[in-house]
């Protein structure tokens, strides 16, 4: 079964407005990043694993793609999807939507690594977490890669 494997919901706040009248493109990573930290916990990565292990992950890559405005006090829902893992790296992909209109208004391809935090440095994992990762991208990987992700960015070949 494929599917997303956490939600996160938030509103649009009026710090986050620009001088367009619209969410300005720095608080969509904002929002981003909070559901971050709710997939982390739900995959067993978050705060409380760093915690007990003194491991954490650092984000090495991302790609924002703004698809439709949002503005104040708009209701949001992000949808995460785990798309791979490994021993030492997590690849998940955000889509954020309106809420009640369920448009899309974004999405996030995100490529994060596994850290030794007492070095600062990428390590493997320990092998019950890989598994536990391996397992979930069986369970939740998307057959085809949502609408967005594997993008690059490129001017159009002439």
């Amino acid at each position: 079964m494929s599917s997303h494997v956490t939600t996160y919901e938030d509103v649009v706040r009026p710090e986050w407005i620009d001088s367009n009248g619209h969410m300005n493109l720095a608080y969509y990573v904002v929002v981003f990043d909070l559901a971050t930290d709710k997939f982390y916990e739900d995959i067993g990565i978050g705060t409380t694993y760093r915690a007990a292990t003194g491991n954490s992950s650092f984000v090495a890559e991302t790609h924002t793609v703004y698809e439709r405005e949002v503005h104040l006090g708009d209701k949001l829902l992000i949808r995460t999807w785990l798309l791979g893992a490994d021993s030492k790296r997590v690849h998940y992909f955000h889509e954020m939507f309106h809420a009640e209109s369920g448009e899309r208004s974004a999405v996030q391809e995100l490529m994060a690594l596994h850290i030794d935090m007492t070095v600062r440095k990428v390590a493997a994992c320990p092998p019950e977490l890989e598994a536990s990762l391996v397992a979930l991208v069986k369970q939740y990987a998307p057959a085809e890669l949502p609408k967005g992700a594997g993008r690059r960015i490129a001017m159009p070949v002439r």
